[in-house]
């Protein structure tokens, strides 16, 4: 026991001399990557799937006869990810619900997603972290914490840079949608007055405001396939408030729902709505334009100020300073 003592004090010895009072923490780290790089291929191997072995067989008589074979299962072409969907995604139905919505309003609507999200997180943190060790490595080390820092920084970057991408993406697309929503609605009113259907109606908002507002658009687009597939229609308008949670449109589908339960004239309904968001758009630009003055005095204070100061008192400073001098000699 006393030897081995001395060898580990001897090896932690030399492990300090080469990389500072973190070496002997830096190789434990390698160690458990290496580990973890090594028991990934035997964790992560898939189940045997049933369905594989039919497929398997269907495709061989399907060579054998000549013909192609039939697919067992309809989904997307890009299913790499599929296998790993147990590490990659919520377990949790909720928590799983509401990361698919959270893409969905961001505008990604595949059906790997979500793995995809959380693949690209865990890429980002593992790499952050190589990449932060090797820089360590690398340019060596200064304090403790300094050096817990230059390798978990890059690690909490490259994880939440994803989630941050998604937030972003998320806000814009909603400020595109209450951007072009009135001009919508005002497209909508026109034909609806012109004799057209609702789904008519927003079937042609959709193709006409396609190249100004593409997010918009995409979002009719979707209403117009579901009412054309026979969904209920007050269904489909609430699942559209949903996706894009955004109070006007939550707001408007309220109003059609209502138009439609009372038998109301929904031209009348889109007409007072329609006004209404006109003058809501002018507010918010009006409202803009009040706070750009308190925006910019941070600026002024800074970039003026000083400048006319030297400007002002710079001469008479200056003159002070050779009056001194002079004084002096």
């Amino acid at each position: 026991m006393e030897m081995i003592r001395e060898y580990v004090a001897l090896g932690n010895d030399w492990l300090t001399q080469q990389f500072g009072d973190l070496g002997p923490m830096i190789v434990v780290g390698l160690l458990g990557v290496l580990l973890i790089i090594l028991v990934l291929p035997a964790v992560l191997k898939p189940n045997k799937d049933p369905f594989s072995r039919l497929k398997s067989s269907e495709e061989g008589e399907a060579q054998s006869k000549g013909g192609k074979a039939r697919g067992l299962r309809v989904g997307g072409k890009d299913q790499r990810l599929d296998r790993f969907s147990q590490y990659l995604q919520p377990q949790n139905v909720d928590e799983l619900s509401a990361s698919q919505l959270t893409m969905i309003r961001a505008g990604y609507r595949s059906k790997g997603a979500v793995q995809m999200f959380h693949f690209l997180q865990l890429v980002g943190g593992i790499g952050g972290l190589v990449i932060g060790t090797l820089y360590l490595l690398i340019a060596g080390g200064g304090s403790a914490q300094a050096s817990i820092i230059t390798v978990l920084l890059p690690g909490c970057i490259g994880y939440y840079a994803p989630k941050y991408w998604v937030q972003r993406r998320l806000q814009v697309r909603q400020e595109q949608i209450i951007q072009g929503f009135p001009d919508a609605l005002d497209l909508m009113l026109v034909c609806v007055e012109a004799g057209q259907s609702l789904d008519q109606a927003i079937n042609r908002v959709s193709k006409e405001i396609e190249t100004s507002y593409p997010s918009l658009a995409e979002e009719f687009q979707i209403v117009a396939y579901e009412m054309k597939a026979g969904k209920e229609k007050s269904r489909v308008l609430r699942d559209m408030g949903e996706r894009v949670d955004v109070q006007d449109i939550n707001s408007f589908v309220t109003t059609l729902i209502q138009s439609a339960t009372f038998g109301t004239s929904i031209a009348e309904s889109l007409r007072v709505y329609a006004e209404e968001m006109r003058d809501k758009r002018v507010m918010r630009a009006e409202e803009k334009a009040n706070k750009l003055p308190t925006k910019l005095t941070l600026g002024t204070m800074m970039f003026c100020v000083p400048p006319l100061l030297i400007i002002l008192i710079g001469p008479s400073v200056y003159g002070i300073a050779q009056m001194l001098g002079g004084g002096g000699k």
